[in-house]
């Protein structure tokens, strides 16, 4: 039975990948535009792939150094030699996945303008699938990653079900190292250029967005393709497999001792997965809509798509734990149903407060009337009050998923195993899910070439409704992604503890020696709740920095190149994306190492205990710091929004330059920044997975 289980999520990725191959071949058949359309593609194409060359060049020394020092930690026998070698292939998989994502959005920018020329719909169609190449490929390579080893360790070396494990569990650390950089560096680049647009473009010189005569507005539609693209397709990917590995290592805790069950509880998630896919490709061929460019029909359009997957994998949950585990075990099925249930209503509560067809965003919008001070101010606040509900939904989707499965605070084993499904079930339809969200920058870059190419009217009011949904769509992805890395992060800490209690150094150890009454988890309880906004504070630095130049630069530009502003001279666009890229690779390191060499140092003082309450402390800050930045940023981007469509004064007029302010601030918070804690709080997991043997052998105190 378990090599027909193998052969199952094998052909799940193998699935995925085709689906994605039709799909960028069904974009690459539509027409790019006019010349001019096709120059300005091809510039936005050349600047993406230039960047991605050398950031990818920086990322390969880092991972050359820790392939070296995961290998020295297998020659002394701190880990299992596969463990270097996993490592490579899921930063490599991570990064194949963004590089993937970025090909596909700069080919289908200028189509996606050009079908909008002929109606809204089609242009829904090309960028929904640009998005779907997205989507699918990062859940096909990350499936066809985990087959791989999984056959690799157990039909060729022979592992048991807790060596497999292990050694799987370092290729998520490749996977989040990758994403983190490319998150990072990617947010940074799009910010600082976006930044140096709106406030020299729009609010100082008062031309619209995406003006030609704006020396930045190259960059910033390149930053759109490798931060919302390629970064998140590499964040997203490392939150698919981060929850599918962590769920199978789980798996294994809860059945100790049963070997073939053991096995199949690895195969559950990995299964779901690949049933996952399945219902993705479904609910995408539901996806269209008609010629009105109302953002609550364009909603509905993308909603009946992934609510149709949804409901498909929640039928096919129930006989794969049936059939599988045994009928004893069938509760199970409710801490998947959990999780899925917790990832719409997340999505729901994301959208109700950074969509421009709700109050919050309305009444947001409102604040223009009185400067960009109230509207700062009032998008902090929504910010803030939004992170309550989904705290109560993750707090509801924990509680469920642990104890209908069995889990119990003196035996939590198949509690915890029932956490980690529900963060599976969340994340099992991420094919269309991202899709839903990598569409949105496709959008913004079809927008970005309607306006530089002197399209018609029409079409730039069609580009802007696919843009403006598109924002709501990126924020409910990302409110997606944070809650899942919230039980994925819960099922990695589990994970962390099962493997200290399985060393012989730690025998007699128990959970309740994890308490907050210990002093050395209390402290590291702190350190944890403090990284999150230590590692925000560092991306928005980087990007007010990087920022400056490129304002500076335009500035410039605006002041020396004769006839700029008149249309008779071309500005230099090469200038803003060779500064951006600069900045961007420069800044993105220091967060990166911080969050690899924090767990280290604090195992290496306070000892394992401390690296459970900085995890717990991480997971907890970085949860709703995340979903606040995220939150706010778009409520701002689509307050601007809703202003541009002609409310409180339409664009031009003061309210709308506040509301580009405010903008501008928000930027940072839902680009860089808040994206990017949902990868730290994962990273600081896998880091510490991987270094505990070391840990427990040399530490002060604990």
């Amino acid at each position: 039975m378990d090599i027909y289980l193998v052969i199952a999520i094998f052909v799940g990725a193998v699935l995925a990948l085709v689906f994605a191959l039709i799909m960028a071949k069904r974009v690459m058949s539509f027409d790019e535009g006019t010349d001019k359309m096709k120059k300005i593609s091809a510039s936005i194409r050349s600047g993406a792939n230039a960047y991605l060359k050398r950031q990818y060049t920086i990322v390969l020394i880092f991972f050359v150094v820790m392939f070296v020092i995961l290998g020295a930690m297998a020659i002394f026998g701190l880990l299992t030699p596969y463990v270097p070698f996993a490592f490579v292939t899921g930063g490599f998989f991570s990064g194949l996945s963004g590089f993937v994502g970025m090909k596909i959005a700069t080919a289908a920018n200028a189509r996606t303008a050009n079908a909008c020329r002929t109606g809204l719909n089609k242009g829904l169609r090309v960028a929904f699938s640009a998005g779907s190449v997205m989507g699918f490929t990062v859940v096909g390579l990350g499936l066809l990653d985990i087959s791989i080893w999984f056959t690799l360790l157990k039909y060729v070396f022979n592992l048991d079900a807790s060596g497999i494990t292990s050694a799987m569990l370092t290729f998520g650390m490749g996977a989040s190292s990758m994403a983190l950089f490319a998150r990072v560096g990617g947010g940074i680049f799009t910010k600082a250029a976006d930044v140096g647009a709106d406030l020299v473009g729009k609010v100082e010189a008062g031309i619209p967005e995406d003006d030609p005569r704006n020396p930045a507005v190259i960059a910033d539609n390149v930053g759109d393709n490798v931060g919302d693209v390629a970064g998140m397709g590499a964040d997203l990917y490392e939150s698919y497999v981060g929850s599918v590995i962590s769920c199978a290592a789980l798996g294994v805790a809860a059945f100790s001792g049963n070997g073939d069950m053991q096995f199949k509880a690895m195969a559950i998630p990995m299964i779901m997965a690949a049933l996952g896919i399945v219902c993705s490709i479904i609910g995408s061929f539901f996806v269209r809509t008609g010629e009105k460019a109302e953002q609550k029909l364009l909603l509905k359009a993308l909603s009946r798509g992934t609510n149709l997957a949804a409901i498909l994998i929640a039928v096919a949950a129930f006989p794969l734990i049936y059939f599988i585990l045994g009928a004893e075990h069938w509760t199970l099925y409710w801490s998947v149903l959990a999780g899925l249930v917790a990832g719409v209503l997340i999505g729901k509560s994301t959208e109700y407060f950074t969509s421009d067809s709700y109050n919050p965003t309305k009444k947001l919008a409102a604040k223009s009337e009185t400067g960009s001070a109230t509207i700062i101010i009032g998008g902090l606040g929504l910010g803030m009050l939004s992170t309550a509900i989904p705290i109560v939904i993750v707090g509801i989707a924990v509680l469920v998923s642990f104890f209908v499965s069995g889990g119990t605070i003196e035996a939590p084993q198949m509690g915890l195993y029932g956490i980690a499904l529900a963060a599976v079930g969340m994340l099992s339809t991420l094919g269309i899910t991202l899709a839903t969200d990598a569409y949105g920058p496709v959008a913004d870059n079809a927008g970005g070439i309607a306006e530089m190419s002197g399209l018609e009217p029409e079409v730039r009011e069609r580009t802007d409704a696919l843009d403006s949904l598109g924002n709501t769509t990126a924020a409910t992805g990302k409110g997606f992604a944070i809650g899942s890395a919230a039980l994925t992060a819960l099922a990695l800490i589990a994970s962390y503890i099962d493997k200290v209690k399985s060393m012989p150094q730690t025998t007699g150890i128990d959970y309740g020696s994890f308490s907050v009454m210990n002093p050395l988890v209390l402290i590291g309880l702190f350190i944890g709740a403090c990284l999150p906004f230590v590692f925000a504070a560092l991306t928005m630095d980087a990007v007010g920095r990087a920022a400056q130049s490129v304002v500076i630069e335009v500035r410039r530009q605006f002041k020396s190149i004769k006839g700029l502003m008149d249309g008779k001279a071309d500005p230099d666009y090469a200038k803003c994306v060779d500064m951006c890229s600069r900045s961007s690779l420069k800044e993105m390191i220091l967060p990166t190492v911080i969050a690899i060499v924090v767990p280290v140092v604090v195992g290496l003082v306070l000892g394992f205990y401390g690296v459970v309450g900085m995890l717990a402390g991480a997971t907890a800050s970085g949860f709703l710091l995340a979903i606040f930045m995220s939150n706010s940023g778009g409520a701002w981007d689509n307050a601007k929004k809703f202003i541009e469509a002609g409310n409180h004064g339409g664009k031009g007029s003061d309210q709308h330059k506040a509301a580009v302010v405010g903008d501008t601030v928000g930027d940072p918070f839902k680009d860089t920044s808040g994206p990017s804690i949902n990868i730290l709080i994962k990273l600081l997991s896998m880091v510490s997975i991987v270094f505990a043997a070391l840990v427990v052998q040399v530490h002060i105190f604990g």
